[in-house]
């Protein structure tokens, strides 16, 4: 990054850097590191430009403003402090010493993680975060991805699809309207947001999609990402959660719907700027929802 923006971060993190170690993962293209200062603090800093990504600048200010509200209480890294001159956006945060959740999931990882799913929905209802969009105003573009399949669909579409697109926009109609509520949502916990401490402590990170929506959101988006990576059931993982346990069934497949709409329209365009490895991750999670979905609107009683 620029000197005045190293520069930027050492003033906000109390001292020289002496050393920064890149993370990897995730589907950002701007910088990530876990930084030691000379006096031995640490701390977590990522930035990023337009010259990376031209809409990765806005996210960050929108994480900044996220993770600057969030209670104490709540398992999230702290905000020490932003930079930002109109150019290179940079968040300098508390460093979180942790690992990313095995994949495919574990028991002994997936178990912590909707715990803390489940104390996290309790601490961030009501919303904390003022301003906050709602959750069916985030996702209203991403869930019309059936409709626009269907304007114009590709070449090669899933022919169970493409015979079942009017139900496809149908229920993920469904599932935007039932994303009401009063709790802060993550919106995007999967295994690479997530930090498990060596004392077993989860921690969730990454709040630049922060809304507001139902309690059970985040848990039955996490099971995408179990989906994804196998290993469990997640239609029993639906059934046993106190989260999603008493949701109208329709309401989740209707989510898991427009998710799947989103991620199969999204996949076929070419990849953001910066951010090549965005198109095939999407694909994959297509892949891996539609035979939940087929399976949950060919047979509805079961999802009960």
């Amino acid at each position: 990054m620029p000197g005045h923006v190293r520069q930027a971060v050492e003033r906000i993190a109390g001292d020289r850097v002496v050393e920064a170690v890149s993370q990897p993962g995730g589907y950002s293209p701007g910088t990530a590191d876990r930084v030691r200062t000379a006096d031995g603090r640490r701390a977590f800093v990522k930035a990023v430009s337009p010259a990376q990504n031209p809409d990765s600048p806005r996210l960050h200010r929108a994480e900044a403003r996220h993770t600057a509200a969030l209670p104490l209480s709540a398992p999230t890294p702290r905000l020490l402090g932003c930079h930002d001159d109109g150019e290179w956006v940079a968040l300098v945060l508390t460093d979180v010493d942790g690992r990313h959740p095995h994949t495919p999931w574990r028991d002994t990882d997936l178990d912590p993680v909707l715990r803390t799913l489940e104390a996290l929905a309790d601490t961030l209802t009501p919303n904390p975060v003022p301003g906050t969009p709602t959750a069916a105003a985030r996702l209203a573009h991403d869930f019309a991805g059936w409709q626009r399949i269907a304007a114009d669909p590709p070449p090669r579409l899933d022919p169970w699809v493409a015979a079942h697109l009017a139900q496809l926009c149908a229920a993920a109609d469904r599932g935007l309207a039932c994303l009401t509520g009063d709790t802060l949502c993550h919106l995007d916990v999967r295994a690479d947001n997530l930090l498990i401490g060596p004392d077993g402590a989860v921690t969730v990170v990454d709040w630049p999609w922060a809304c507001r929506g139902p309690a059970w959101l985040d848990t039955a988006m996490l099971l995408v990402n179990v989906r994804l990576h196998g290993g469990h059931d997640t239609e029993a993982l639906l059934h046993r959660l106190p989260l999603t346990a008493g949701v109208d069934p329709a309401a989740l497949t209707g989510v898991y719907a427009g998710l799947a709409g989103f991620f199969a329209d999204s996949a076929r365009r070419p990849p953001p700027p910066g951010i090549p490895t965005v198109r095939p991750f999407q694909q994959a999670q297509a892949d891996a929802l539609l035979p939940w979905l087929r399976h949950r609107l060919t047979h509805p009683q079961t999802a009960r």
